[in-house]
């Protein structure tokens, strides 16, 4: 099974697959690299093909495992970060990873709390690290579980419903699979450069008022 395709966890694993890579996306650090949102919007697509197709999935039982994993995930991150502190993001060596930890911590101190927890489960990378690092800030408990409840739901059954109406409503989407998945890795990355190009200009306009 390829770790990376979404196609792949899902012919493999089905609804569980969902469970599984939201759960380590969300939560594990290890996570970061697995395919969230195209997962989500792939299950979507499969549960509007017929019952005879190669992939076909229920969509209440997809959204339960889509949110399950999703909120189950960011808490266990939570906990883990409580614990583990920042020890635990110093032992992953990955720049990208690195990178996201940058950007969460921005994204905290721009927008507060709940507005970052909300806004981070549409960032790939930032997803995975803001969990943990709110537990090692010490936001309060009820903070982050409201907010992470609140953008998990919207955030796992959102894309995946999208995914559901745009193949019920296309006859034979799901031949056209992996350009449709590329397009939604490029939409889920335009959060994540509109940062960055926003981090690089304040520290531009930071250089140049010294």
């Amino acid at each position: 099974m390829n770790p990376l395709s979404a196609t792949s966890w899902l012919s493999s694993l089905g609804a569980v697959g969902v469970f599984v890579v939201l759960f380590a996306e969300t939560g594990l650090l290890v996570g970061f690299f697995l395919p969230g949102d195209s997962l989500l919007f792939t299950a979507g697509v499969f549960c509007s093909t017929s019952a005879t197709a190669v992939v076909h999935l229920s969509l209440p039982v997809v959204l339960l495992a889509a949110v399950a994993g999703a909120l189950s995930g960011a808490q266990a991150g939570f906990v883990l970060g409580r614990r583990g502190g920042r020890a635990a993001l110093a032992k992953v060596g990955n720049r990208q990873l690195h990178r996201g930890v940058e950007r969460a911590e921005e994204l905290l101190a721009r927008y507060g709390y709940p507005k970052a927890i909300v806004l981070a489960r549409f960032v790939p990378v930032v997803r995975t690290v803001l969990n943990p690092l709110a537990g090692i800030l010490a936001v309060p408990a009820r903070i982050f579980v409201l907010w992470q409840v609140l953008g998990g739901v919207v955030w796992s059954a959102g894309i995946t419903v999208a995914g559901y109406f745009l193949g019920a409503s296309i006859p034979g989407v799901d031949q056209y699979l992996l350009p449709i998945i590329a397009v939604v890795v490029v939409i889920s990355l335009v959060p994540l450069a509109l940062e960055v190009r926003r981090a690089r200009r304040s520290r531009k306009n930071s250089s140049t008022v010294k």
